[in-house]
């Protein structure tokens, strides 16, 4: 593809540029998908940047194809990874050895790591902060709540959107500066290795299979379970029956203790299945299966073994 260069001026994206950026990615979720994620509103919020970056028609083609590939993250942790994206499309449009492989590189490798650092921090603590605050003058009856809420959110929201894309615009730029060292390289490597390892802790906490086939059915001794016929009735009740199954005895709720083939495999290595649900979903991907193929083959599959009584 050729480069969309000039001989005698560099082009540069101007602070305007950048804001109409900053702006058209509040709506980078405005055309989710299932199948490539967030990669339209990711166009969409670089499109005032690639048309002043490629002024010919090829170029600005090759450019949007470029940016709709898979892209998902936290939307609010996708402004640095914006700047970033700029600076390297900038560069390339003056004549920087900046090829497809590197700007769609250095894009996955930000957005696993950011993506586990947006959900702690803003659905985790800034928001409940801020809506607690409004809640409490809700509550009394002051209609300033839900407007207070709404102000210091947005502004919140606002701020660290511009200028974290404008602190991974003045990194991006200088991270192109020694592409001959293999600085780009190595901050790619660096991201793909830390989201990688993020993907991998997530696995544990969001992919969920429970095997119901049961294994074994023992009937336990009495008082080694927790005798329902004799507890004292009302709240003592309550209170010795926890007691005895989480700080007392450990006595087991029912007379019959019961095994299921989740609970040998989870004796075994806690989250196995799901782990190789996953590898096997990533050996789908790398055989270029569609991911939607993928996530309706996984809902048949579930709604198929779950009727048959497996989950």
């Amino acid at each position: 593809m050729a480069d969309n260069k000039t001989d005698t001026k560099k082009i540069s994206l101007t602070r305007n540029d950048r804001l109409k950026v900053a702006w058209r990615s509040t709506f980078i979720q405005g055309s989710w998908n299932y199948e490539r994620m967030q990669n339209g509103g990711w166009l969409y919020s670089l499109m005032p940047a690639l048309n002043k970056l490629y002024t010919k028609k090829e170029d600005r083609i090759a450019a949007y194809k470029r940016h709709l590939e898979f892209f998902n993250t936290h939307p609010y942790l996708a402004s640095p990874i914006i700047g970033v994206t700029l600076a390297l499309e900038e560069d390339r449009a003056n004549g920087a050895p900046v090829d497809d492989v590197a700007i769609q590189g250095v894009k996955v490798g930000m957005m696993g790591p950011l993506a586990g650092v947006g959900d702690p921090v803003f659905w985790y603590t800034v928001r409940p902060i801020v809506g607690a605050l409004g809640a409490s003058l809700a509550i009394a009856g002051n209609i300033v709540g839900p407007i207070l809420f709404f102000v210091l959110w947005n502004l919140i929201r606002w701020a660290f959107m511009w200028y974290t894309q404008e602190f991974g615009y003045r990194a991006g730029s200088r991270i192109t500066d020694d592409l001959s060292g293999g600085l780009l390289q190595k901050v790619t490597r660096g991201a793909s290795m830390m989201g990688m390892f993020v993907i991998g802790a997530l696995i544990q906490r969001w992919v969920k299979i429970d095997f119901k086939p049961v294994v074994s059915r023992i009937t336990q001794q009495k008082g080694a379970f927790i005798d329902w016929n004799h507890l004292p009735s009302g709240a003592a009740g309550i209170h010795k029956a926890l007691t005895e199954y989480n700080l007392g005895k450990g006595l087991s709720l029912d007379k019959v203790k019961v095994t299921t083939l989740q609970d040998n495999l989870d004796q075994l290595i806690p989250g196995l299945a799901a782990l190789l649900l996953t590898f096997l979903c990533m050996w789908l991907l790398k055989k270029k299966v569609s991911p939607i193929i993928i996530i309706l083959g996984i809902f048949i599959f579930g709604i198929l073994l779950h009727v048959v009584g497996w989950l």
